[in-house]
């Protein structure tokens, strides 16, 4: 997985780039991942790698899927990925590249795991602390876990706050026989 990161990368940040510079952001996101779909479905995924098709075929493949608000800047990334046969590579490109874009716009994904559902009330609340803590503004997303006994676990990138009943009794379960 590093290693598709790593070739996805440059081309990541080249999109962000020239999406930025045409402040076309949403549009480029929407072209990647329509794109990305694209080179995954089963009937596409077997010509990424066929000597049969050419570049310039599955460029314009790739254009009619994701015509929806391309531009000529658009044609000519997919055909860079095309004649470098890195179109395989695209579901990394357009998730390196939303988190590029959530990052320029101020976004942070939080997932908040809970013993029991979040009623509405909590979630406005919760999300008005989690934005102020941040600095951003929060998409938030709930799940349930009921292992948890209480209190939640919240995940924002990397940082992980866990408050739970569970992992509290664990800590406290460790510290006794230590």
């Amino acid at each position: 997985m590093a290693d598709r990161l790593t070739i996805a990368r440059p081309y990541a940040k080249a999109a962000f780039a020239t999406a930025s510079a045409d402040n076309r952001l949403a549009a480029w996101s929407d072209l990647l991942s329509a794109s990305a779909q694209a080179v995954v479905d089963e009937r596409v995924r077997p010509l990424i790698g066929s000597p049969r098709v050419t570049p310039a075929q599955l460029t314009q493949l790739l254009c009619e899927v994701a015509a929806t608000g391309l531009d000529d800047n658009g044609r000519r990334f997919v055909a860079v990925l095309a004649d470098n046969r890195r179109l395989g590579y695209l579901p990394e490109i357009a998730r390196l590249f939303a988190a590029y874009k959530d990052e320029a716009e101020g976004v942070i994904d939080v997932t908040v795991t809970a013993a029991t559902e979040v009623a509405p009330a909590e979630r406005a609340t919760l999300t008005a602390s989690l934005e102020k803590r941040f600095g951003r503004r929060v998409r938030l997303q709930t799940a349930v876990d009921a292992t948890l006994l209480g209190g939640a676990v919240v995940r924002a990138g990397d940082l992980v706050i866990d408050g739970s009943i569970k992992s509290r009794l664990e800590r406290m379960a460790y510290e006794l026989t230590a």
